[in-house]
């Protein structure tokens, strides 16, 4: 008999069952899910909660435990665990602070309370199921801190002096251990600048520090500054203003320029803007002293009697304060008699404006009616021209004397027979006038017609005639005695081309 071959695989029969039983359980695995929140934060000092559920279709598959973790340097620390048979465990450091809201196998969350920055980091929800093994799902956990804003002015004096350019720190505003660190602004009209800084503390939080530079000027003092803080949704400000010290600046009213010889109740005062307050006040006059009739009564020089020429001259004042000492001056003088007074200038530059006004509105208006009127006039005669008949359009002009006369023959010369001496004088008293022939308008004739009819031209001819000459003329209704005076005369001749 011959042998029995030997198996070349003897393990083949055992790794066949161990992937039938695994293919058989593949459906099971991709349908069980651990669900939890992607990403969870939170506020130092509040509670979060952290969600976690497991979906399992298979009721073949048991669930043993549910574990919570926390992933450090690379390897897992426990934090709270749920054992059907143990109970509940929660260990340090979140024993007093991590609870189970409601333990099964189907949900695994819990409470965090009282959140500390150390808690921040990824949070890993396992349940444990026979035979399929673990399931897992992680989260990051991220804790907030609400900054502590303040704003606080410089406890150095502000000073104004004259040619300093350096820039000082008037104001700071601080967000203290916030994260993520916050935004500081300044809202301000003045002409200053920020600087800022940042500090990372050693819990994890962020100080924010903005410090307001400028050059104390008189301008800057009774200014607001403002400071802005922006974290999150929150909106933080604070304000305050400036208080520059800055010596006086002087000047002296009561001088209207009409003091005039015996006006009487006439005074001079120095004012003085200062921060602090000015406590002394100087008179002086330029070259010379004061005078006699004069009474000083701290900052005003009260005049007594009617005025003379001896209160003309150049008075100062100078006033003083804790930062310095600074003086104006005004010129008086005296005249003779009373100045014109006249209406206050600001009336009359009133009145002068709407003066003014009224007639640039005058002159446009008047202007504006002759163009309309000039351009109806122009639109009224064109319209005329072009609707009237021929007969009454405009006398085309003659022609020059010159070219009349070169036109002119003996055959075009008529006789004019006048019927008497009257009428001979009632033609000497009209004006003369140039006879207009309009060949368009004349009636029609056979002759015209005739005229007409062809394509010759027609030429108006004119001619100077020696009045004597018809006096000597027969004429069949009377002579005429003339005294050789010339007369135009006109025919139509044609012009034969």
């Amino acid at each position: 008999m011959a042998p029995r071959r030997q198996s070349r695989c003897p393990g083949c029969s055992w790794a066949t069952g161990v992937c039938l039983l695994v293919a058989s359980l593949v459906p099971g695995l991709w349908a069980q899910t651990v669900l939890v929140n992607d990403t969870v934060s939170g506020f130092i000092g509040t509670d979060v909660v952290l969600h976690c559920s497991f979906t399992n279709p298979l009721p073949s598959v048991k669930i043993t435990q549910v574990t919570w973790q926390k992933a450090t340097n690379g390897s897992k620390q426990n934090v709270a665990i749920y054992n059907p048979a143990m109970g509940v465990s929660i260990l340090s450091p979140y024993k007093d602070r991590v609870t189970f809201r409601n333990p099964s196998f189907k949900d695994g969350t819990i409470q965090l309370s009282r959140l500390e920055l150390e808690d921040e980091g990824v949070y890993i929800c396992e349940f444990a199921t026979f035979p399929t093994g673990n399931r897992e799902s992680q989260l990051n956990l991220t804790v907030l801190a609400k900054p502590t804003n303040r704003m606080e002015g410089t406890t150095r004096p502000l000073i104004a002096r004259s040619g300093k350019t350096e820039k000082i720190p008037v104001a700071t505003c601080m967000s203290s251990n916030g994260k993520p660190p916050s935004t500081v602004t300044w809202d301000t009209k003045l002409k200053g600048e920020a600087e800022f800084q940042e500090i990372k503390n050693s819990n994890g939080t962020i100080t924010v520090i903005s410090r307001y530079r400028l050059v104390p000027s008189r301008e800057a003092h009774r200014q607001q500054l403002m400071c802005v803080v922006n974290y999150q949704l929150d909106r933080f400000t604070d304000s305050m203003t400036l208080n520059v010290q800055y010596e006086p600046e002087v000047t002296i009213e009561g001088f209207d320029g009409n003091w005039f010889l015996n006006r009487k109740d006439v005074k001079l005062t120095c004012k003085s803007d200062a921060n602090p307050p000015a406590t002394t006040y100087q008179w002086r006059l330029l070259n010379g002293s004061l005078p006699e009739n004069v009474e000083v009564q701290n900052n005003t020089l009260f005049f007594k009697g009617p005025v003379s020429y001896s209160l003309a001259g150049t008075y100062i004042c100078e006033a003083t304060n804790t930062i310095g000492t600074r003086s104006g001056l005004v010129e008086v003088n005296v005249t003779d008699k009373p100045l014109p007074q006249g209406a206050p200038g600001g009336i009359i530059g009133i009145l002068g404006g709407v003066i003014a006004a009224a007639l640039i509105i005058g002159v446009a208006i008047t202007v504006f009616i002759i163009y309309r009127r000039q351009q109806k006039s122009r639109t009224e005669t064109d319209n005329d021209l072009i609707d009237l008949p021929p007969s009454h359009k405009p006398v085309p002009p003659p022609k020059r004397k010159q070219e009349m006369k070169s036109h002119l023959t003996a055959e075009d010369i008529q006789v004019v027979h006048l019927d008497n001496m009257k009428q001979e004088e009632e033609i000497q008293k009209l004006p003369l006038q140039t006879p207009y022939y309009d060949m368009a308008a004349s009636e029609s004739s056979p002759y015209s017609d005739k005229l007409n009819s062809g394509t010759k031209d027609y030429d108006v001819h004119y001619a100077e005639l020696d009045t004597s000459a018809l006096a000597s003329s027969p004429s069949p209704r009377s002579s005429i005695q003339a005294g050789g005076d010339l007369v135009e005369y006109a025919t139509i001749q044609p012009n034969l081309r």
